[in-house]
């Protein structure tokens, strides 16, 4: 375990893969604000004694500009300054893009807890655990307001906000147990809104997991949330019914009536459960499957997501979040709404 801190420290533990990075880049923006200031308040302070009236009759001679001086005063600054923009860039995209083989995670913010979902059904409230040397992706929702998961020990920040997912990703260096804050103010009792990171050797890891799963894999949960709410009544898996085959959907590309594409992923699942109506797959009709707003949490949602992702021969440890798009179920044969979409757009030219 982590051991408790002794003395002053300017940074906390680094213990992911990125925190070397965001540390140098820290360092570096500390090293050129202490260079600049000195420097500029030195010459600022040379010049006010240098320069300084003498006596009241003195007039100043004429001084005429440096056009090498006045570029490089203004280049050389400008590059030095790039190169936080450039570095910076490199991080943020880097962080932006897990790997294929990374595991999910599955955080949901609410006043005032964190709780976590693990792909095989395993839960937790403030507490996560995840194995050293392995590249950890947190798909993270909100069921209030916005809040911010914070693990200064990672170097990790991420909003989470109502309405969307968010997703970050992370691979833990040290084994211990770190912080975890939300760093957003979300109410009266943020400043309890705390919690743990518990990093653990991957054999341990192992076996912590596999006695947490007692409910079933998140895809299993989905799949009686699925048939609870009356969802296999239209979306039939053997035969098209009054919406969508689900099955081998989600990843693909989803034609819409209006003739546009979207990527069936995370976002697009979560909207078609909560708000129908905003994209309407091609060869179907609005108004046929009603809203799930307010009738399912975001703990549910995220099952049920798992459980579409199971149909199309998704793990809920693989993949990566596409954020093209979000919206309603899924489509027919891909030949036929093709056909069903060309014949709208003739259709509309012909009028």
């Amino acid at each position: 375990m982590q051991a408790a801190a002794s003395g002053f420290e300017l940074l906390p533990p680094a213990a992911s893969a990125f925190a070397r990075g965001y540390d140098l880049l820290w360092w570096w923006l500390v090293l050129v604000t202490v260079v600049m200031s000195v420097l500029i308040f030195g010459v600022v302070f040379v010049f006010a004694i240098k320069y300084r009236q003498r006596s009241e009759h003195e007039v100043p001679k004429p001084i005429h500009g440096s056009l090498r001086l006045e570029i490089a005063w203004s280049v050389i600054p400008f590059l030095v300054m790039l190169t936080f923009f450039f570095w910076g860039s490199y991080m943020y995209f880097d962080s932006q893009n897990p790997p294929a083989n990374a595991m999910n995670i599955y955080v949901v913010g609410k006043q005032w807890m964190w709780k976590v979902q693990y792909p095989n059904g395993t839960r937790e409230i403030n507490e996560m655990h995840v194995p050293v040397g392995r590249s950890i992706r947190l798909i993270m929702a909100s069921e209030d307001v916005i809040h911010s998961f914070f693990v200064p020990a990672f170097r990790l920040k991420r909003d989470v906000v109502p309405g969307r997912y968010n997703d970050t990703w992370f691979t833990a260096t040290k084994p211990g147990r770190y912080h975890l804050f939300c760093a957003e103010y979300c109410g009266t009792e943020h400043s309890g809104m705390i919690g743990w990171v518990t990093v653990m050797e991957p054999r341990d890891f192992e076996n912590w997991l596999s006695g947490g799963g007692g409910e079933g894999s998140m895809a299993s949960q989905g799949e009686k949330l699925f048939q609870q709410l009356g969802c296999s009544t239209c979306h039939l898996s053997d035969e098209q019914g009054r919406c969508p085959i689900l099955r081998g959907v989600y990843g693909s590309r989803v034609l819409l009536s209006d003739g546009r594409t979207v990527v069936a992923d995370d976002a697009y699942v979560r909207e078609s459960i909560v708000n129908p109506n905003a994209k309407i797959v091609a060869g179907f009709q609005p108004d046929i499957m009603p809203t799930f707003q307010g009738q399912v949490s975001e703990e549910g949602i995220l099952q049920l997501i798992e459980y579409v992702k199971s149909l199309s021969g998704r793990k809920g440890g693989q993949g990566t979040l596409q954020t093209a798009g979000n919206g309603t179920a899924t489509q027919p044969s891909r030949d036929m709404a093709n056909q069903q979409a060309q014949r709208k757009g003739n259709d509309r030219r012909n009028q």
